[in-house]
């Protein structure tokens, strides 16, 4: 079943306000058990789990800044 566009908009705003910060909490977690690689490895991680987090949530942010294709038009 395929969710709503207005359910999607919110999951959305939900996952940036709440699921986004605790990610960022675990991915500095992550490096700082690696003791403070050099440079370039620890830009490597963040940018690696940077672009990971978004992967699942691909269906939910795809088309959300569009018009809602739900609304009848007027």
């Amino acid at each position: 079943m395929p969710v709503s566009y207005k359910a999607r908009r919110r999951l959305s705003l939900l996952i940036l306000l709440v699921g986004l910060p605790a990610y960022i909490v675990a991915a500095v977690t992550v490096v700082n058990w690696l003791e403070r690689p050099s440079l370039w490895v620890e830009l490597g991680v963040y940018v690696v789990l940077g672009i990971v987090w978004a992967l699942p949530f691909k269906f939910v942010f795809k088309g959300i800044g569009q018009a809602d294709p739900d609304k009848p038009d007027e």
